[in-house]
């Protein structure tokens, strides 16, 4: 039953088997709470008997139509905003995007209300364009020009779509930062949902480290595999990726890499390792929660949206959730590692606190605090358009 008596249009970028994450368990909340007309640039999903769109109405764009368009949507990135202006929205007052490249941008009304879950500005055309086109073939060949002259047109679209929502939300106050350095407006931090009770916090735990994460550049598992093997200590690395073979390079005998492991497996490593150790920079982070929601303490790097999520134990000694280092290189890491066990700080972070602590993440209060805020904000839209205009 929808949470509104009207009808409302929830948008996602694209539904695809390739792409089942933090942002989709977003969409999938939303659903649950609006029971909203389903709307996407690209679906693969409501065909397969196994996902949870299976039989919806996903209404898409033309791009769905192309060769490989459904499986390959982010080939035919220059026609992506062009292809989400062309959804039509009319006849729901209310409009949810979840947005991060170019959901945000669908064309609404005055009289509707558009309010946009942001889980990053598009990364690879702001903060980390540069690491992008070092990391793409295609920018180091001849049509690198071209590429760089692609991400200056998005930039300048995404900074002008970015005023189209009524209301903006972000997934951490690192989030919210960078929507305003880069378009200049305020968002509400919400959290996303974390799904807390798949997890086992009671078990016994083991003298390993842990790391959970696809094995991309950007997660710098290098630090971690290089910590671990400076210190000899004992690491399982989850997760694969083109940064595999080099990590494998970098390892000691004491580490351990499994690929990437079923849903069940891992749960039951975060529930026995020592800790999870992190050292990428996150928009949020789900990994992270995940772990404190099985027992695990966190040793993560203090920036980004861990600072929303891990209680770091030198600001609090007596609720904290794990030991968040400065500096996003090899020595910060190893010196937290050494403290970590020098003085058995696991032992200040019982299981039970960090279970409890994670408990604050779940999908039951995402939707609670999502429901408060769409209240609040369709009675105030509401209001201003059925309230008397003054005259003279």
């Amino acid at each position: 039953m929808s949470l509104f008596p009207f009808p409302t249009a929830l948008v996602h970028e694209w539904f695809s088997p390739r792409s089942r994450g933090g942002a989709e368990q977003v969409v999938q909340l939303m659903d649950e709470l609006l029971d909203a007309q389903l709307f996407a640039l690209v679906d693969g999903e409501s065909r397969r008997s196994t996902s949870w769109l299976a039989g919806r109405d996903v209404r898409t764009s033309f791009i769905q139509r192309l060769p490989w368009g459904t499986s390959h949507v982010q080939q035919y990135l220059p026609l992506l905003p062009i292809a989400i202006e062309q959804l039509d929205l009319s006849g729901y007052p209310l409009v949810l995007s979840s947005s991060h490249l170019v959901a945000k941008g669908v064309l609404t009304s005055p009289e509707q209300l558009h309010v946009s879950y942001v889980h990053t500005p598009v990364r690879y055309a702001w903060d980390q364009m540069h690491a992008y086109l070092q990391r793409s073939r295609l920018a180091r060949g001849p049509l690198g020009p071209w590429v760089r002259w692609q991400l200056h047109q998005l930039r300048q679209w995404d900074v002008l779509s970015a005023s189209r929502p009524d209301r903006l939300i972000a997934n951490s106050r690192f989030t919210a930062q960078r929507i305003a350095r880069y378009w200049g407006r305020q968002a509400t931090v919400l959290p996303p949902p974390v799904q807390v009770e798949r997890f086992d916090w009671q078990q016994p735990r083991e003298p390993f480290y842990l790391s959970v994460c696809r094995l991309v550049p950007y997660k710098r598992v290098d630090l971690v595999v290089e910590a671990c093997r400076e210190l000899n200590l004992p690491l399982v690395v989850v997760g694969d990726g083109p940064e595999r073979q080099r990590l494998e390079a970098l390892a000691g005998a004491r580490t351990q890499f499994l690929g990437r492991c079923p849903a069940a497996e891992v749960e039951q490593l975060m529930a026995r390792c020592r800790a999870y150790v992190y050292a990428g920079l996150e928009d949020f982070g789900i990994a992270p929660v995940e772990a404190m929601a099985a027992g695990a303490p966190v040793i993560g790097l203090g920036r980004g949206g861990l600072l929303d999520s891990v209680r770091c134990l030198d600001q609090h000694p007596d609720s904290g959730t794990g030991l968040l280092f400065a500096g996003q290189n090899l020595a910060s890491l190893s010196a937290a590692l050494q403290r970590f066990e020098a003085d058995q700080l696991w032992l200040q972070l019982p299981a039970a606190q960090l279970r409890a602590h994670a408990e604050g993440f779940s999908p039951q209060q995402f939707k609670q605090r999502l429901q408060s805020l769409l209240v609040d904000w369709v009675d105030r839209h509401t209001g201003r358009f059925h309230s008397p205009v003054p005259v003279g």
